[in-house]
């Protein structure tokens, strides 16, 4: 086997071998992607007390950085106090890999704390994620916010 002489295969200037060829034009309007234009935390925590126990309604994504760690903020003060907590994912729009750590993280937490923590409303793509990393047998979850209250108090009869 002997290789082709270098002069046919190496160029030593850059020059286009179709003349024919044109270049794309970028799309401009709202279907382009702009980092300048989403705002910083796309992530809404909101607790609220019913009876003895709190639920922590979540709206927007979980993901790395500052949603997860907004997320872990909420949940560490309520477990603070070895409460009873329902994380409500029902408005949870997407989750990436921190997110799912971030749920294991404030399972965790609550062990620690002897504090019960429950989730519920996954929406359908955060349900397959949380069954495809299995945490949905570490977790406690349920369909709705009622029937994890409900089985806060089924625990006390």
């Amino acid at each position: 086997m002997v290789p082709k002489p270098w002069e046919p295969r190496l160029f030593t200037t850059m020059q286009n071998m179709n003349i024919n060829c044109e270049s794309w034009e970028y799309p401009v309007g709202p279907a382009t992607f702009s980092l300048d234009k989403e705002s910083k935390l796309k992530l809404s925590v909101e607790a609220r007390n019913h009876g003895d126990v709190v639920i922590v309604h979540c709206q927007g994504r979980i993901v790395y950085r500052d949603e997860a760690a907004a997320l872990s903020r909420v949940v560490g003060e309520v477990l603070r106090d070895g409460s009873k907590l329902v994380l409500d994912l029902s408005g949870v729009s997407s989750i990436d890999s921190a997110g799912i750590g971030e749920l294991a993280l404030l399972q965790t937490w609550a062990q620690d704390r002897n504090a019960e923590l429950k989730c519920a409303g996954p929406s359908t793509v955060v349900r397959t994620l949380l069954e495809l990393t299995n945490l949905d047998s570490v977790l406690d979850v349920h369909p709705t916010v009622e029937n994890a209250l409900e089985s806060f108090h089924e625990v006390n009869v």
